[in-house]
């Protein structure tokens, strides 16, 4: 894939000091003289909450941390907790500490731009992890193919629900989140062309809050009369959040609801029969991709990428790596914990220890 260099990117880079170093699990740098690999540069990364789903945390900061560490990249891993705010004061000292590559998953499009435009003019190059900055600089962006997980979650609900008349409501994710766009219109091209289907209420759910989403499924229940025979939920909290609304009118088990993800209660939700699939993304795979690519960054080279993603706002193609995500059922929920995704004691508590067996999940 043929990328445009800047004389600052190279001139940065030739600075940059060779290291070997580990980066603590809590965002905090260390050395460790006893290392044997090394790289040039220092990377930064920067999650977006602990709210929109709790993959952040559980799975993509110690699978960041593994990958940097066996590199011997040194790095600081950092949590905006939801806050723009934040996230602009973060990328601010990581530049000022002396990153040679930032990479981000921007909490809306506007800000996320502006970090990647003050990195740039302080000769940082930037990454879109995991959601594409509208209007943004970065030099790559190492995502997931969000349209193929949309289209995976219209597939399992279409699987769910069968050839039936059926009423559907779609509780998309937030509206400042590119990739929510992504699902939602790979889950319609899917959808729509089944005649049988019909869709009565759809909403997006500000910042993925799981709470909201309750409130905004309960009215979208409402306004449906409760004639909700399928539900396509962005997420698994947001799964969670429509499940419960579905047993306050004992109806959970018997409409099908699609998730992302693959979370402990993602998965437990399978196990018990109130949610219908899941699309599993290995935070591992995400995140040693990431890692190639600041690496050769760090190092000043190119790095390998599986095509282009268009950014209408900025008029560019994106050099990009999109990886491939699964559809998970109560059949194959022991691919995830095979890959590593979850822990079988996680998900195999004792209140769901026959469900598992029975699973085949051992």
């Amino acid at each position: 894939m043929k990328r445009r260099h800047s004389a600052w990117l190279a001139a940065g880079f030739a600075l940059a000091l060779t290291i070997s170093a580990c980066g603590s699990d809590d965002g905090d740098d260390s050395g460790d003289d006893s290392s044997s690999k090394s790289a040039q540069g220092k990377v930064g990364v920067i999650l977006p909450d602990t709210e929109s789903s709790v993959r952040w945390e559980s799975a993509d900061r110690p699978a960041l941390a593994a990958a940097f560490e066996e590199a011997g990249v040194e790095h600081s891993i950092q949590n905006a907790e939801g806050d723009v705010d934040k996230m602009t004061q973060i990328a601010d000292s990581m530049i000022a500490d002396g990153v040679t590559v930032l990479a981000i998953v921007n909490l809306d499009s506007a800000s996320g731009a502006a970090i990647e435009e003050k990195a740039k003019s302080q000769g940082v190059a930037t990454i879109d992890y995991d959601r594409l900055t509208l209007g943004g600089s970065a030099e790559y962006y190492v995502s997931f193919d969000n349209n193929v997980v949309g289209e995976l979650q219209g597939q399992g609900l279409a699987d769910c629900l069968g050839e039936k008349d059926a009423n559907i409501v779609y509780l998309n994710g937030s509206p400042t989140d590119n990739n929510a766009t992504l699902f939602s219109a790979g889950a319609h091209s899917v959808l729509d062309p089944i005649k049988t289907y019909k869709t009565v209420g759809e909403q997006a759910v500000p910042e993925w809050d799981s709470e909201e989403a309750a409130v905004i499924f309960q009215q979208l229940y409402t306004q449906a009369d409760g004639k909700v025979d399928g539900v396509l939920a962005a997420n698994d909290g947001l799964a969670g959040a429509v499940i419960s609304i579905l047993e306050a009118n004992g109806r959970a088990g018997k409409v099908p609801v699609t998730g992302q993800d693959a979370t402990v209660e993602g998965l437990q939700n399978l196990l018990a029969g109130t949610q219908c699939m899941t699309v599993y993304k290995s935070a591992t795979e995400e995140a040693n991709a990431l890692a190639e690519v600041a690496i050769a960054l760090a190092n000043g080279e190119k790095a390998d990428t599986t095509g282009v993603t268009e950014d209408p706002e900025s008029d560019r193609d994106v050099p990009s790596i999109l990886l491939t995500p699964k559809s998970i059922t109560k059949e194959n929920i022991a691919d995830v914990i095979a890959d590593g995704g979850q822990k079988l004691e996680d998900v195999c508590t004792p209140e769901f220890a026959d469900a598992c067996k029975k699973a085949g999940v051992s």
